[in-house]
């Protein structure tokens, strides 16, 4: 799955305990009629891929959705959902993600025309 979109905020690497786990958290804004605020998380060494970027690039992120299940001091069990990154793109006027359409200049005039009478395709 991948979202699309602005980089909103954009944090700094965070570790925690004793293992030295690390995690980084980036905000996308989505550009469409409801622009949404997602929070995207990288973990481990995921949190590199996001050295080369800053608020307001346009990125596209490849994610992961991740569900836990915890059950609380009182026996009652909980849900959790997050997603996680571990691929980035920089988009812009050159990357926008859309190929453009070939223009008549492109294509080159037929010179010959092999016409084989026992061609039996009806097109």
């Amino acid at each position: 799955m991948e979202v699309v979109g602005k980089i909103k905020v954009l944090d700094e690497t965070k570790t925690f305990g004793a293992n030295g786990f690390r995690k980084r958290e980036v905000v996308i804004t989505t550009d469409e009629q409801y622009p949404q605020h997602i929070l995207i998380e990288f973990t481990q060494d995921k949190c590199d891929v996001l050295n080369s970027y800053k608020a307001g690039d346009e990125i596209k992120v490849s994610i992961n959705l991740r569900g836990r299940e915890w059950v609380n001091p009182q026996g009652e069990t909980k849900y959790f959902n997050s997603i996680q990154g571990w691929r980035v793109e920089k988009l812009g006027a050159e990357t926008s993600g859309k190929t453009p359409l070939p223009t008549p200049d492109h294509f080159q005039p037929v010179t010959e025309i092999n016409e084989d009478p026992n061609d039996d395709l009806p097109f």
